[in-house]
C-alpha cells in the first residue's frame, strides 16, 4: 500500500508520521463467532486453532445462566443484534452461532436467517448442524451422546439426530442447568462420561454436546482409547466454519474429522 501523505496539524510540536497498511489479522480467513454471554470455554478452545492468517472474531449474545427451553429460544430475537456487532466491513468468510441446544430449538434456518439479516448470503453454521455434517463426513450412523443438560433439553438433542437419520444408541447427561457450573465440569469427568456412554451403546461415534464443556484437549486421547471418533460441539463447529471459509488444512487436534471435508459445504 502507498504511504499516507503528510498533512498539516494545528497542534504545535505534533509530528505527523507516515504509515503503510497491510491486510491485518485474518488475511487467509476471518471467522465470526457469536458466543453466549455465559460461555467460558468456546473462545479459549477457538484459540487452539493455530493457523497462520486464520482468525476468529467474537460477539457476545445475552443469555441467562439457567439453560432451559425458554431461555434458549429467547435468543432467536437477540441473534440479529449480536450478528450485527460483527462489523460487515471486516469481510467475514463465515459466521457461527455457538450454542448447540439453542440452535436445535430455534432451528438451523432460524439461526441462518438471523445472522444473514446482518450479513446477507454469509456462509453460516452452528454446532448441531456442524455435528451432523461431521458424522456424515465420517460415515457414522449410530452415535452415543453425552450432554450436560436437563432431561427436557437433552431429549430435543436426541430427537434432532433422529430426524437427521442418525440412530442414538445411548445417551447420558450430567443433568446440570447452570452454564457457569457446566464450564467447570472437569475434563476427567467428561472423559469418564464418554467412556461410560461409549461402552453402553453399540455405536460408531460419540458426540459431546455443549460449547461450554471442555473437550477439545481430550479428543485425540479419547479416540485412541475407545477406538472411534469423538466429536464435540466446538470441534464440529470450528471444523465446519473453517471448511466454509475455504480452509481445508488437515487439523490433527480436531481428531478424526480433522482431515475431512463436509459432503454439503
Amino acid at each position: 500500500m502507498s504511504p499516507t501523505d503528510s498533512t498539516a496539524t494545528e497542534m504545535d510540536g505534533l509530528v505527523t508520521l507516515p504509515f503503510e497498511t497491510d491486510g491485518g489479522f485474518g488475511t487467509r480467513a476471518r471467522i465470526g463467532l457469536i458466543v453466549l454471554e455465559t460461555d467460558q470455554t468456546i473462545e479459549i478452545e477457538a484459540r487452539m486453532i493455530d493457523l497462520d492468517g486464520v482468525d476468529f472474531y467474537h460477539s457476545r449474545i445475552p443469555m441467562e445462566i439457567e439453560v432451559t427451553p425458554e431461555t434458549l429460544t429467547a435468543m432467536e430475537q437477540r441473534l440479529p443484534v449480536a450478528a450485527g456487532l460483527l462489523p460487515p466491513r471486516f469481510n467475514f468468510d463465515a459466521i457461527g452461532y455457538g450454542c448447540t441446544s439453542a440452535a436445535t430449538l430455534i432451528g438451523a434456518d432460524g439461526v441462518t436467517n438471523a445472522i444473514q439479516s446482518a450479513h446477507p448470503e454469509m456462509p453460516c453454521s452452528n454446532p448441531i448442524t456442524a455435528t451432523i455434517e461431521a458424522f456424515r463426513a465420517l460415515g457414522s450412523k449410530r452415535i452415543a451422546i453425552v450432554t450436560p443438560y436437563t432431561a427436557d433439553v437433552t431429549e430435543r438433542i436426541v430427537a434432532h439426530f433422529a430426524d437427521a437419520d442418525l440412530e442414538v444408541s445411548a445417551v447420558g447427561s450430567f443433568l446440570e442447568s447452570s452454564d457457569l457450573v457446566v464450564a467447570r465440569i472437569s475434563e476427567t469427568s467428561i472423559a469418564d462420561g464418554v467412556r461410560t456412554i461409549a461402552a453402553r451403546g453399540d455405536c460408531d461415534a460419540v458426540f459431546v454436546s455443549c460449547t461450554s464443556l471442555r473437550v477439545m484437549g481430550l479428543v485425540a486421547e479419547l479416540e485412541a482409547e475407545i477406538g472411534m471418533p469423538v466429536v464435540s460441539s466446538n470441534v464440529a463447529l470450528f471444523w465446519h466454519l473453517l471448511r466454509l471459509a475455504g480452509v481445508n488444512d488437515t487439523l490433527d487436534h480436531l481428531g478424526a474429522i480433522g482431515a475431512l471435508t463436509p459432503a454439503n459445504p
